[in-house]
């Protein structure tokens, strides 16, 4: 692997990085995740730290989720629940406050009342109406509403979750 940098004072100030190969491997796998990784324990715009750990309700338990550990989160009967290892977890927060911490961690938009970790998916499968249904490594499944399986498979063809940049 070659790392070349260019400090010019003509650059923006935001830096960009970018990566040139032929083809994906593991380690350009590991490269991305681990800027990824970076990226989201920096200070956003408002100087906030992104949040490592996600406040979830499990009867009268408060639990510390990772972000990570998260297939998706839904809204229901005006309540917002995660689906982490097959539980079913009341989160304190709205669904578009949730989409605003979780976009830089692999988070996106599938339907109206539905966000899902692009990073816990295991498969898709095409439905007859024209909806995806999104099969999780822990067995559970979701559907991507037509409205927003364009942007689901941009967000896919640009290497994964929407990231911010």
């Amino acid at each position: 692997m070659k790392i070349k940098i260019d400090i010019d004072p003509q650059h923006e100030e935001t830096p960009v990085i970018t990566i040139q190969v032929k083809e994906w491997t593991d380690e350009v796998e590991a490269v991305v995740k681990m800027l990824r990784q970076h990226e989201s324990e920096m200070p956003d715009a408002k100087g906030a730290a992104q949040p490592k750990r996600i406040v979830a309700l499990e009867e009268d338990r408060s639990i510390l989720l990772q972000p990570s550990e998260i297939d998706y989160i839904f809204a229901e009967k005006r309540k917002v629940f995660a689906m982490a290892g097959g539980r079913t977890l009341e989160m304190r927060m709205k669904l578009y406050e949730l989409e605003e911490v979780l976009s830089s961690q692999g988070f996106i938009r599938f339907s109206k009342s539905v966000l899902g970790n692009l990073d816990q998916v295991d498969r898709f499968e095409l439905s007859f109406n024209g909806n995806l249904c999104v099969y999780f490594k822990s067995g559970s499944k979701e559907y991507v509403t037509r409205k927003y399986v364009h942007g689901l498979k941009e967000q896919l063809l640009d290497g994964g979750g929407q990231r911010d940049e």
